[in-house]
């Protein structure tokens, strides 16, 4: 019997001895919700990425209570915590949020931040909390046996970096076709913009093409010096890790010394529209990896149009729908909310779920392609298979590319090289077990 249940099992004791009704001990138990706090950052420098998601995650977690009345019958409480991309604000939201709620309070946290994410991975692991960080944060999270309460679904910077690299294979002719090429990865010069070296190296010296790496100073608002040498090189591929307005002054800039945008593909957070949308026309044919369907043209807008526009209780104004960020926003929630409903099925439908109970879920979280249909997201949301081992749950992604009104997809989901980054994964997370004195979990 799980901790919630032997709470509720009491209070319904306590309930017959103090005289209360059964209509009454069931009206009680309805308003137990399950406790979801939202670390945001709808302000600061950051905030054209921040507040598209926030406004998709809001909104999907308010169609799951207006259309089904929550998870089996348990309302979300949602709450949201304003950290403006700082990591001392991020900290201060987790330690205000993380004892609120019916039940255990927070069973989970998404931080949506890299930097907010190497903070609280102590703070979560102490008090048991699920972490979720989706396509950012600690790469090597990916390998279950050491942070087991940490999840990557549904890919990693190193997964997504593999895909792209398979893209620019199949449009070079064959991987034996790189020999010879220059590729550039320019980046945002922080952890960050360093996260798909090892990789791409990786990939230079076995394929034999060079491999020039261009640092970038954040907050990168002038790149022509950087630029300038990168057209001295002429380098067949670009790939771009730039965050916020670094993302469009880089397309500018290249665009405007006559290098072919169409041969930059951004990585995960150069992918969104605040990196297209200010470079105006000169963005047209820019590519990028992503890990999720671009547009609404999905079942789940319907629902959200009924349920969520319709009576005026969307998060945001309306700009923000079928958005690269919005959309992640959606699938986040989404995510987070079938790890609950599958955690019920184990431990009690319409019961609220505590930290065990949730942690148990993410660590076996299995998301069909015939779920993703049933659930309005077929396309938009990639089917996963998260297991004790794997934390990332199987690392697809997509290309896709900015025709100068909109992202049109490229590629289908594509299966990342686990053989080249799995072992990658886990060389880095046991030298992190072992200087951060983490025992490793057994797992079958």
């Amino acid at each position: 019997m799980t901790k919630s249940m032997t709470r509720k099992l009491a209070a319904a004791g306590l309930g017959l001895i103090v005289g209360l009704t059964g209509m009454a001990t069931a009206q009680a138990q309805s308003e137990e919700a399950q406790y979801l706090p939202s670390l945001v950052y709808r302000t600061g420098p950051y905030a054209p990425s921040g507040v598209g998601f926030a406004d998709g995650f809001s909104d999907y977690v308010t169609l799951v209570n207006e259309r089904d009345g929550g998870i089996n019958g348990v309302p979300i409480e949602l709450e949201e915590c304003e950290t403006a991309y700082s990591n001392d604000r991020g900290a201060e939201c987790y330690e205000r949020l993380k004892n609120r709620g019916d039940g255990d309070g927070a069973t989970v946290m998404a931080p949506l931040s890299t930097g907010i994410t190497y903070t609280l991975i102590p703070r979560t692991r102490e008090d048991n909390i699920v972490l979720h960080t989706m396509g950012y944060g600690r790469a090597d999270a990916a390998y279950g046996p050491v942070m087991d309460w940490v999840f990557m679904v549904p890919t990693t910077y190193w997964s997504s970096t593999t895909v792209t690299m398979q893209h620019i294979a199949d449009q070079e002719g064959g991987w034996e076709n790189l020999e010879g090429k220059t590729i550039v990865h320019a980046f945002h010069d922080s952890a960050y913009g360093r996260e798909p070296l090892e990789v791409l190296r990786g990939y230079a010296e076995e394929y034999g093409f060079t491999l020039e790496e261009m640092a970038i100073s954040p907050p990168g608002v002038e790149q022509r010096s950087v630029w300038t040498q990168i057209r001295r090189m002429q380098p067949d591929w670009i790939s771009l890790f730039g965050w916020g307005v670094m993302n469009p002054t880089a397309i500018r800039t290249a665009n405007s010394m006559g290098i072919d945008v169409s041969k930059i593909i951004g990585g995960i957070y150069a992918a969104q529209d605040d990196a297209v949308e200010p470079a105006g026309s000169a963005a047209e044919g820019y590519k990028a990896v992503t890990f999720h369907g671009p547009g609404s043209d999905y079942p789940v807008y319907d629902d959200l149009q009924e349920y969520v526009y319709d009576p005026g209780l969307a998060a945001g104004d309306g700009s923000q729908q079928g958005k690269i960020a919005y959309n992640r926003g959606l699938i986040n929630a989404a995510y987070i909310i079938e790890a609950w409903r599958q955690a019920q099925q184990e431990f009690g439908e319409g019961e609220v779920m505590g930290r065990e109970e949730t942690k148990w879920a993410w660590n076996q979280l299995t998301i069909t392609e015939e779920r993703t249909e049933e659930l309005g997201m077929k396309g938009l949301m990639p089917p996963v298979d998260v297991t004790c081992r794997d934390h990332e749950g199987g690392g697809l992604a997509l290309i896709q590319q900015w025709n100068g009104e909109s992202w049109e997809q490229v590629t289908d989901f594509m299966e990342p090289d686990m053989e080249r980054v799995f072992p990658l994964y886990r060389e880095s997370a046991l030298e992190y077990a072992e200087s951060e004195g983490v025992e490793v979990k057994e797992c079958d």
